[in-house]
């Protein structure tokens, strides 16, 4: 159990927490969240001892064994099996001390200590290091190579298998999913759900805090509050807290307006002055209730291109690749205003590579890139945060990309992106990574471009930021191609998926539960999860006595009745869709119905074409919830069928 009592932080002058507190049984998995800045990281390097609190305590249970994944890799020559091993400190202490003994001739110590590494499973441990490595994305030469060898996105990844091969009880991932791509997400949410001990992670990717969260710890207001249930589970408890804190406070404004009136008629009279004093001093003693602030800080849009063309882009027998490596052969492509597509495949399949393609970058090697006459492409990837000039601002940027812009239209434009005042002006230099790629996605959208190309735009990005991109990106006229790992950003920009695979880019019909599937099916090695955790494993053994024709005739089936589902899924989400619209358009119409100057005698024309729009949107209503219930009931058997 991790304790909490009346914990005070502050940071540079600023109060993070005051006089709060909370428990933590064993076993749980809690995705800690807030606000950037509210002390997430800061809590970690408390419960890590690098940090000493203003006032309170962390308690640990004893000999409780704590990892956690470090945010910088040193350089080092060591190959990324060692590096990662090295996460496992009994294991180097034991493999330490054997050394020692032998040198010495020690029989006995020797005899012991090797007790010791057959209970500590060493035997094991490269080929655990290495199945940790396969499963965050490495191939399997990447074990032998330097950890100088790797880029920074990678060099995390290593930290990151460094943590999971350290046998703990207690566990603090801070970001896991940055630089992951959507193959290495659902390797680690399999392996955290299995993970036997209690979890503390910090996230920004909503579909991650679902599929492994079992509780939440939010910041706020430097107090720490407990939710039961993942993220979208403390979304709805949230929700209802603040709605019934706003209806408190809404109704506390109304007294204190009532208390100030009657102030400000009766302190001047004599006979009403000790009233008017009395009710002074309970506005004083009133303790005021925060109104429920849950806006995004960021609102940004994308705007329409001048003009567009179409097709916006096409690529004709195409082969990209690198040098003389060849990864897609045949690529056939084209991009139409609207086009909504999002890329999935293994990792270094050449998703980048056909990004790079469509760029009209280096890796196409051969074919025709035809581009329309009003193409201006947006393009977003991790390195283009390296392009930035660190030493101008956000402000001086834009205005390099348009002289004769206004300031104010800039500082306008900024503000969407949550850079207001001086913070317009400040160096880049100085900036987070979220904070950087902020300013990048405000050039591309200043630009006006009709077609956006984003490489994991949300890495480093928060929760709130990753919602105004998802916004950004429904209302965006051009067309859009994505590679990400955030599913939730997938789901609600994306309406096609293409499979980079084997060398071929081709239509992928299922949705991202099919491709995960999929994924799973690809798997081979059954230890990349703590081995003390098998029960989930247990569902997916093949049936008693099913040969290996048996078996591949099954999922052959399963995968056509899956491809089967998905036209069925894309539908049911157009119907709630609708039905949401129109469920919108009913209590706007019912609002209008409200006001009573609309049956005035001279507004009967008016009150006649209401009352025919909401008959209409009440007939639609009725008639997309039936399609929406047959189309549940259709994909229910299916799944059933499945299942």
């Amino acid at each position: 159990m991790l304790t909490l009592s009346n914990l005070s932080l502050q940071r540079g002058g600023q109060w993070l927490l005051e006089q709060t507190s909370a428990t933590i049984q064993p076993g749980q998995r809690v995705a800690i969240v807030g606000a950037n800045g509210a002390g997430k990281s800061s809590l970690f390097s408390l419960i890590l001892g690098e940090l000493a609190p203003e006032a309170g305590d962390i308690d640990l249970p004893g000999g409780c064994r704590l990892a956690h994944m470090a945010q910088e890799v040193d350089a080092t020559d060591r190959s990324a099996r060692d590096f990662v091993l090295d996460g496992d400190i009994e294991l180097r202490r034991l493999e330490r001390a054997l050394a020692v003994a032998e040198a010495d001739g020690d029989e006995l110590a020797q005899a012991r200590i090797h007790g010791d590494l057959d209970l500590h499973e060493a035997w094991s441990a490269p080929r655990r290091a290495e199945a940790l490595l396969r499963g965050l994305g490495f191939a399997d030469a990447d074990a032998e190579r330097p950890v100088t060898a790797f880029s920074g996105g990678w060099r995390i990844r290593l930290n990151l298998a460094r943590a999971l091969m350290r046998p703990s009880d207690l566990l603090l991932l801070d970001e896991p999913t940055n630089h992951l791509d959507l193959d290495a997400c659902f390797w680690l949410e399999n392996w955290l759900r299995r993970y036997p001990g209690t979890l503390l992670f910090i996230s920004h990717d909503r579909d991650f805090m679902d599929r492994v969260a079992t509780h939440v710890l939010h910041f706020d207001q430097r107090s720490l509050v407990t939710y039961t249930g993942n993220y979208s589970d403390f979304e709805a408890q949230r929700s209802e807290r603040l709605a019934q804190q706003q209806a408190g406070y809404e109704r506390q404004q109304a007294r204190i307006t009532e208390i100030e009136q009657f102030i400000t008629r009766f302190k001047a009279k004599a006979t009403k002055a000790r009233q008017a004093q009395s009710r002074i001093k309970a506005l004083e003693r009133m303790e005021r209730i925060a109104p429920a602030h849950v806006d995004s800080p960021f609102e940004f849009r994308f705007p329409t291109a001048d003009k567009i063309s179409s097709p916006l882009l096409s690529i004709r027998n195409g082969q990209a690749g690198h040098g003389e490596a060849v990864v897609l052969n045949n690529v056939n492509l084209t991009l139409l205003p609207g086009s909504r597509l999002g890329l999935l495949g293994p990792n270094g399949a050449g998703k980048s590579t056909l990004i790079n393609a469509l760029l009209g970058g280096n890796s196409l090697l051969a074919g025709e890139r035809t581009t329309g006459e009003h193409l201006a492409i947006g393009y977003f990837a991790q390195h283009q945060l390296e392009s930035l000039d660190l030493d101008a601002s956000p402000f001086l940027h834009l205005q390099r990309a348009a002289p004769k812009a206004s300031e104010q239209s800039i500082r306008n434009f900024l503000g969407g992106f949550g850079f207001h005042g001086d913070d317009a002006l400040e160096r880049i230099r100085s900036f987070s990574g979220g904070e950087k790629a902020r300013v990048a996605l405000a050039l591309i959208a200043w630009a006006r471009p009709n077609l956006l190309l984003l490489d994991e735009p949300t890495n480093h990005l928060d929760l709130e930021m990753r919602q105004a991109l998802t916004m950004a990106l429904q209302q965006f006229d051009g067309a859009v191609v994505i590679v990400s790992h955030d599913r939730h950003l997938l789901r609600n920009t994306v309406d096609e998926f293409l499979m980079v695979n084997e060398g071929v880019v081709r239509e992928y019909e299922g949705d991202l539960d099919d491709y995960e599937r999929w994924l799973a099916d690809r798997r081979t090695d059954d230890n990349r999860v703590p081995r003390r955790e098998v029960a989930d494993s247990e569902s997916r053994r093949p049936e008693v006595g099913e040969n290996a024709d048996d078996r591949k005739a099954r999922k052959r089936a399963e995968a056509a009745l899956r491809q089967k589902m998905s036209p069925y899924r894309k539908r049911q989400q157009q119907l709630e869709s609708r039905m949401a619209e129109l469920q919108t358009q009913l209590a706007a119409l019912e609002d209008a119905l409200g006001d009573a100057g609309l049956y005035e005698a001279g507004r009967k024309g008016e009150l006649k074409a209401t009352l025919g729009e909401q008959a209409q949107a009440r007939g639609d209503l009725e008639t997309v919830e039936m399609e929406w219930l047959e189309v549940s009931e259709a994909l229910e058997s299916m799944e059933a069928e499945l299942s």
